[in-house]
């Protein structure tokens, strides 16, 4: 049920206009800050999770290949007089 009364209308008005305000503020603040922390961060050097898990296997590897050198010397030393 609407109000005949236009002081009560004007002010649900002005009241629903304040809340989008705010709304639509706070949406601003929090881009903002999202994208200030986008700009700080972004001289950092990060790497992906792709990136960290392929070194990762990579230096896993090599450490399998050198102690299967290591062996490898060891046999061949043992042989020498």
């Amino acid at each position: 049920m609407q109000s005949q009364n236009p002081i009560i209308a004007d002010f649900v008005k002005l009241a629903n206009s304040a809340a989008g305000t705010l709304a639509g503020m706070s949406r601003e603040a929090r881009d903002n800050a999202r994208e200030k922390m986008k700009e700080s961060l972004g001289g950092l050097d990060f790497v992906s999770r792709e990136e960290f898990d392929a070194v990762k296997d990579m230096a896993a590897k090599a450490r399998e290949e050198n102690e299967a050198l290591a062996a490898r010397i060891a046999a061949l030393e043992a042989k020498l007089p």
